[in-house]
């Protein structure tokens, strides 16, 4: 659960009293234009940026600084580290991580399913931006933190990569993890995901399920967010 998340750069509110909740096994959806505060949110949420106002809360405990131990994210700019092969990557993440002897079996898979193998022993300053993109899935589903994060995940994969991504995606929402997906691809959202929240300038204009918006609004997921997110729209209800 997230309570009155609140982010300012300078004179610039980007987040502004954001609250939403996520449930295990459920992949939700955050959407919203560019400069909505999608990855501000992510950033915030995962430790990495230090919201001004808000809580973020977890299994009914209130996450401080430990955040980024169980929420992991994987960032839109796939930045890996340049001097580290791929599996070099995995075992790096496995130590910090302390993953149980016998990890090595799951991280071969991933590599495999990721169409990673022959990349496994490549540096990563030698991978071009899906290979990048590619290493960071791989490292980040590996460690199966309890809230998994991704910005804009399909960018830059290829179409079999972007397969074996939905079908993970669809077995961590079997083993109860919470999911949250931010896209600008919106068929995707409608296939992948349970709820949807909808952005803009860093609040609420929309949040539910999939069905509901839909139900609620009589028209596609698509058109309700090009209408809802245009400038000049008064936005519905939260």
């Amino acid at each position: 659960m997230v309570e009155g998340l609140s982010k300012r750069y300078g004179q610039r509110l980007a987040l502004d009293a954001l609250s939403f909740h996520a449930l295990p096994g459920e992949v939700l959806a955050v959407l919203g234009p560019n400069g909505a505060g999608k990855s501000t949110a992510f950033l915030s949420l995962n430790g990495l940026l230090r919201p001004d106002h808000g809580r973020i809360v977890l299994d009914g405990q209130v996450l401080e600084h430990n955040r980024g131990q169980v929420i992991a994210l994987i960032p839109e700019t796939p930045d890996v580290i340049p001097m580290l092969t791929v599996w070099e990557h995995l075992i790096y993440a496995a130590k910090l991580s302390r993953l149980p002897l016998g990890w090595e079996k799951r991280g071969r898979e991933l590599l495999e399913r990721l169409g990673l193998g022959p990349e496994r022993d490549t540096l990563g300053n030698a991978l071009s931006k899906g290979l990048r993109q590619k290493t960071l899935i791989a490292t980040t589903v590996l460690i199966d933190a309890p809230v998994l994060m991704l910005d804009e995940p399909m960018i830059g994969l290829d179409p079999q990569a972007q397969r074996e991504l939905r079908e993970l995606l669809v077995e961590l929402k079997a083993r109860e993890r919470v999911l949250l997906m931010s896209t600008h691809m919106l068929s995707i959202a409608e296939l992948l995901c349970d709820r949807a929240l909808i952005l803009r300038a860093g609040q609420t204009l929309a949040q539910g399920t999939i069905t509901e918006l839909r139900e609620q609004h009589a028209r596609s997921l698509e058109e309700l967010f090009l209408e809802i997110t245009d400038p000049d729209c008064v936005a519905p209800s939260p």
